[in-house]
């Protein structure tokens, strides 16, 4: 059986760009079997951040994924800080990996920035324990967007490094799942830049927990141009925010930026702003609702958290006890 992995950094609340190019890709492959969700908070430290800010992030990120339709009783949903196979099998892969693959990582030259040498220990080896996440459950498919490819091909590098060495098949390798062009939601106020929880203004992004009145602002104050919606896609070129707003209401919908034209097309941006802005509350407000609730009940969701963990741990233990077996570790 083809086991899928994902997870998702705790944050902060997600965006409608995290939703519609993730999230909601992990809603629909819950058809398959045997999927597993984690909130990766052991990745969220690479950088410092404040105890209570990220234990109300971590929370609110799991509210929000159960909230979107991740189901915690037909998969597994859990905090990677909580399975200790994550950490211990991470350090045998930073002893397996090779500093020259980690050099030419290039989300930590992006990360970095021209500040490397402040840059923490933790953010340089992040693909070891990316691999460790995955590996530890003997996944086979990671849902990934682009960014995140060069991070798959080095977890197989590191397999098939380890296999060699040990004179073992044990880690199979690992495919990354594409699920067909994820939309690029951008910036509400720079078409040119995508939209990020990160962005210091907050009328950038609709966050998925946004109430109507405040998503009729955002929409209302988005950048636009003075032209008309054009009444086909060629039409888009050259005005990135246009297009921005044309992508997300065709992502809400289901269809393609042609069929939004078609019924759009000739009007002003008033009126499509207000198409769009009922829209977006209609397949948001259940899922503010929904995160409400859930975090209005923190015990039931530790609860449901460490069910989730020990459901994960049943799967990773024995497989990092097999490897740490291998490596030549005693064990009682």
């Amino acid at each position: 059986m083809s086991r899928i992995f994902s997870g998702i950094q705790p944050s902060g609340i997600p965006t409608l760009g995290n939703y519609l190019g993730a999230i909601r890709n992990w809603v629909a492959l819950q058809q398959e079997p045997d999927c597993i969700w984690c909130v990766v908070d052991l990745h969220a430290i690479t950088a410092f951040q404040d105890p209570s800010v990220l234990r109300q992030n971590t929370r609110e990120m799991a509210a929000v994924l159960m909230a979107c339709g991740i189901d915690p009783d037909r998969h597994i949903l859990f905090l990677q800080s909580a399975v200790r196979a994550h950490a211990q099998l991470a350090w045998i892969f930073n002893c397996i990996a090779r500093l020259g693959w980690l050099n030419r990582m290039t989300q930590f030259k992006d990360k970095a920035g021209k500040d490397r040498e402040n840059a923490s220990a933790g953010l340089y080896v992040y693909p070891n324990l990316m691999a460790a996440d995955i590996m530890a459950y003997h996944a086979t498919r990671v849902p990934v967007g682009d960014d995140q490819r060069q991070h798959l091909e080095l977890a197989n590098d590191i397999a098939q490094k380890f296999n060699h060495d040990y004179g073992i098949e044990f880690f199979k390798p690992i495919e990354p799942l594409i699920l067909g062009p994820a939309p690029r939601v951008m910036s509400l106020r720079d078409g040119t830049k995508k939209m990020s929880k990160s962005d210091p203004s907050d009328q950038s992004r609709i966050n998925l927990n946004d109430d109507a009145d405040t998503i009729a602002l955002k929409i209302r104050r988005a950048k636009t141009d003075p032209e008309p919606l054009p009444s086909e896609p060629a039409g888009l070129e050259g005005r990135p925010e246009a297009r921005n707003l044309v992508g997300i209401y065709a992502a809400l919908e289901g269809t393609d930026h042609a069929a939004v034209l078609r019924e759009h097309g000739g009007k002003g941006f008033g009126p499509f702003k207000e198409s769009l802005t009922d829209l977006i509350v209609d397949r948001l407000a259940p899922i503010a609702a929904e995160t409400a609730r859930r975090l209005a009940d923190p015990g039931g969701l530790d609860s449901t958290l460490r069910n989730g963990a020990a459901r994960a741990a049943a799967i990773a233990d024995p497989i990092v006890t097999e490897v740490e077996r291998v490596v030549g570790f005693l064990q009682s």
